[in-house]
């Protein structure tokens, strides 16, 4: 019988009944539908069969919180026999923390297309906030709400000004380390502009024009920003490129996460969009692991096998920090 979810309310605590059989294929859904109703409790009165990932993810739920309503006695007893054989609680598949990106100006979430694809292929759950680059406060707020869409704990991944949205989301319970990629790493009170005035203004500003209220980068600009990316892919660098709003860098930051999270830093040497000089600064600053690439300010698609080493050592680093959910 293929297993159903229904949601079931019990005054002012919201439910969901399980009807079926759960199997290993089945939990990312059963997991997505606790998160998205808001679930306190299962109801596992009308499931026929488990098997042991199965066993192991209702562990997960009941150290996360939620209650499991009329579970059947060989079920309770194979938990029983699970955990005190202390065996994982989580099911395999949600051991490694979430992957959320953050792009920076003339980008979108597709800037992370080669990283992305193999770290889905190793289990890792990713995926990229997309905003729209009019304030940061509004960036921030939606890379906070893509958290929500993912398993916690959550490793946050910036490029550029991405550094300065996961700087501000990062803080956020839900997040267990940062991964910045030649980024903006403000500290709490300052913008994004506040210490790239105290460094040499970078070539890429020398190839923008400012219209309708944005910053957009003209064709030749593109050597600046991916300068040592093949021609086909520069052209489709500046096609897609997405301007931000002129005043973007005014936004302050009312926290920064990496004063409490671990960090992670990869310094671009051949940027000319945001400086190495600034880069290193920001990474010694937060007390950054920091890595350099010999790369243009995009090393996520010049250098995608070290930004992918990177991500990995992070996601090692705080593995089974937190619950599976939260």
């Amino acid at each position: 019988m293929t297993l159903r979810m229904e949601k079931v309310s019990t005054g002012r605590k919201p439910g969901l009944r399980l009807v079926g059989r759960i199997r290993a294929d089945e939990l990312d859904s059963v997991s997505s539908g606790i998160r998205v109703h808001g679930a306190t409790w299962v109801d596992l009165e009308e499931v026929s069969l488990v098997d042991l990932e199965s066993v192991r993810f209702l562990i997960s739920c009941e150290v996360a919180g939620v209650e499991l309503r009329h579970c059947p006695l060989y079920v309770r007893e194979w938990m029983t026999r699970e955990a005190n054989a202390g065996k994982e609680s989580i099911m395999s598949s949600h051991n490694k923390p979430s992957i959320v990106f953050a792009h920076g100006l003339w980008a979108d979430g597709s800037c992370f297309s080669k990283v992305i694809p193999p770290l889905q292929a190793e289990g890792y759950e990713v995926v990229s906030s997309q905003y729209g680059l009019d304030t940061t406060k509004d960036d921030v707020a939606t890379t906070i709400r893509t958290l929500g869409r993912v398993n916690s704990p959550a490793i946050l991944v910036g490029h550029s000004y991405g550094g300065s949205v996961i700087t501000a989301a990062g803080t956020d319970e839900r997040v267990a380390g940062l991964v910045y990629i030649a980024a903006l790493a403000p500290d709490a009170g300052e913008t994004s502009q506040t210490q790239q005035n105290n460094f040499p203004k970078t070539d890429v500003f020398s190839h923008i024009e400012v219209a309708d209220g944005r910053i957009w980068m003209l064709p030749d600009g593109v050597e600046c920003f991916a300068g040592d990316l093949s021609e086909e892919e520069k052209k489709l660098v500046w096609a897609t490129h997405y301007a931000p709003a002129l005043d973007l860098f005014n936004g302050k930051i009312e926290a920064a996460a990496w004063k409490t999270k671990p960090s992670w830093y990869i310094v671009a040497k051949n940027d000319r969009t945001v400086h190495p000089d600034l880069e290193r600064f920001l990474a010694k600053r937060m007390g950054a692991t920091t890595y350099e690439a010999d790369s243009s300010h995009v090393p996520m698609l010049s250098k995608p096998k070290l930004v992918l080493d990177v991500i990995r050592t992070a996601a090692k680093a705080v593995q089974g920090t937190s619950a599976v959910l939260t």
